[in-house]
């Protein structure tokens, strides 16, 4: 037990790891070839840190573990909302613009609800509906960058968070592929000894997704809105996590379900029914509508927020392991 342990902790560094290194090398290529700085903050760091996540669903997908690739998008979600940003929200409140976050948040919901009508009205995800995910994600890519081209002022706040490091040619690309690498091999540990633990401790593998996985791969999240929250940012650190919500769902489980399709597990069940879809499901509606209602309402904030988030991941997560 203590191997399959060290080697689930040695995945999750590695994903971490490699996921800075990965952005890194991307960021300073990019920037080194001249492309456009908002194309690379709307692309290559947005997504580099849903990268571990990526990884992860794809690497269970291969080895068709669905409780995996179900329990670690969902579950990221829930973490990313009701820990990660209800922690920066409960420490410091602050506003938050509204014209920013109805984008993500409008594209976020639109994907949830037709992720949730695929789940709750035939449960299983065909890969037709992985690559209509995958599309979505494009799609939600070229918007952000013609609205960041129009909005530039917007994307240079954004970028200006930290100066670009010099560095030479080979060293950009020996952090892109070791980065890469890094990702790869911290994903097959993850998975194969998250697997490993959950048999041995008779939890359902979609539980682990769910909470072990979940909050693993959230972590370069928590680690951006830390620094966010350092340096009096806590507004920007959420429209970061509302993306990567996003990306959970359009491109985390689009590359899932369209290198795998799967059902939804029906590991646990709740009152004769698939306790996933009586509880999972809608705990990442009910969080995001607590996360994103008031924002978009009063253009800010509160403590209550956090604290309330906070406590619904505790009891989510309390669920998961003891019913």
């Amino acid at each position: 037990m203590l191997v399959p342990v060290l080697l689930f902790l040695l995945g999750l560094v590695l994903l971490i790891k490699g996921g800075d290194w990965f952005v890194d090398g991307a960021t300073g290529l990019a920037h080194r070839f001249h492309l456009p700085e908002l194309l690379i903050g709307a692309t290559v760091v947005s997504i580099g840190t849903t990268l571990p996540e990526v990884m992860v669903s794809a690497q269970a997908a291969l080895q068709h573990n669905s409780g995996i690739s179900y329990g670690n998008a969902i579950g990221s979600i829930i973490c990313n909302t009701s820990l990660i940003a209800a922690l920066t929200i409960a420490i410091r409140p602050s506003k938050v613009s509204k014209k920013t976050l109805r984008l993500p948040v409008a594209a976020f919901f639109i994907a949830a609800v037709i992720y949730a009508v695929i789940a709750y009205t035939t449960g299983t995800f065909e890969r037709w509906q992985g690559m209509m995910f995958l599309a979505l994600f494009v799609c939600y890519m070229i918007i952000t960058v013609l609205q960041m081209k129009k909005n530039p002022d917007e994307a240079s706040e954004a970028e200006a968070e930290e100066p670009a490091k010099e560095r030479a040619l080979w060293q950009e690309l020996v952090f892109l592929v070791v980065g890469a690498a890094a990702i790869a091999v911290g994903a097959r540990l993850l998975v194969d000894n998250g697997t490993k633990i959950a048999a041995a401790l008779g939890v359902p593998d979609s539980v682990i997704g769910l909470t072990m996985v979940a909050l693993g791969t959230s972590l370069p999240e928590l680690v951006t809105a830390i620094t966010a929250l350092a340096k009096g940012h806590s507004a920007l650190s959420l429209g970061n996590i509302i993306g990567a919500n996003l990306f959970n769902i359009v491109l985390v489980s689009g590359a899932a379900i369209t290198i795998s399709p799967f059902a939804i597990p029906v590991e646990k069940t709740l009152l004769g029914h698939n306790a996933s879809l009586l509880v999972d499901l809608p705990v990442m509606f009910c969080v995001m509508l607590i996360l994103c209602v008031p924002a978009l309402a009063k253009g800010k904030l509160s403590r209550w927020q956090g604290i309330l988030l906070l406590t619904i991941y505790a009891a989510f997560t309390v669920f998961q392991f003891v019913v």
